[in-house]
């Protein structure tokens, strides 16, 4: 079958604008997310408008900077006695090797903080760096759980509550999107579950 001169160049053309679209549809459907993600973000924000809401996403992200471990450990310590030092020292582990790769990847991605993002939004408390993806304080305790619920099953409402309370908070103080927290979460799970798992099944 011969085609004209003009059958080819539309043929062409269509083929040629095929990726065009693919990349706009792309785009479109991103922005979307991106927007969501933002209208999240007020929406928890504005659960930290009360003097109550906003005293438990301060409170709950500040204990995220670290203190939340020391009332953590002595609860293991107590609660698993001799295997508690293991699991311990299995949390901190997955706590190192997760913090080697956190700041590479927030490098990486260098996304703006919501409150950056959009003025409107207020900081609740200051950032411990520039960039949200992912949430390191929901991938450090996620992390931190991972072995302990493993080894303690007891403790898993109570983790999972912990990682809720976490996420909430981080997005509450505008310091982070809901996707820098699944982010978060899903790093933490991904590589602590699989390692502590291997691990505890031989300690």
């Amino acid at each position: 079958m011969a085609f004209t001169s003009d059958q080819l160049a539309k043929l062409t053309r269509d083929a040629s604008s095929e990726p065009q679209a693919d990349v706009a549809v792309a785009l479109g459907w991103s922005q979307r997310l991106i927007q969501l993600d933002l209208a999240a973000v007020h929406l928890f924000s504005r659960t930290a408008r009360p003097s109550i809401g906003r005293f438990l996403a301060i409170a709950i992200s500040k204990l995220g900077n670290g203190w939340i471990y020391l009332i953590i450990a002595p609860t293991v310590l107590i609660g698993l006695g001799w295997q508690g030092v293991h699991v311990a020292a299995l949390a901190l582990l997955n706590a190192a090797l997760l913090h080697i790769l956190y700041p590479i990847i927030k490098r990486r991605f260098g996304r703006q903080r919501p409150f950056h993002a959009d003025p409107r939004l207020p900081s609740l408390l200051k950032t411990l760096d520039d960039h949200s993806f992912p949430s390191g304080h929901a991938m450090t305790l996620t992390g931190v759980l991972a072995p302990i619920v493993i080894a303690w099953p007891a403790m898993t409402i109570a983790a999972g509550m912990l990682i809720l309370s976490m996420a909430w908070s981080r997005i509450a103080t505008a310091h982070h999107y809901p996707s820098d927290v699944a982010a978060g979460v899903a790093l933490g799970a991904g590589l602590s579950y699989p390692l502590a798992s291997g691990i505890l099944a031989y300690w």
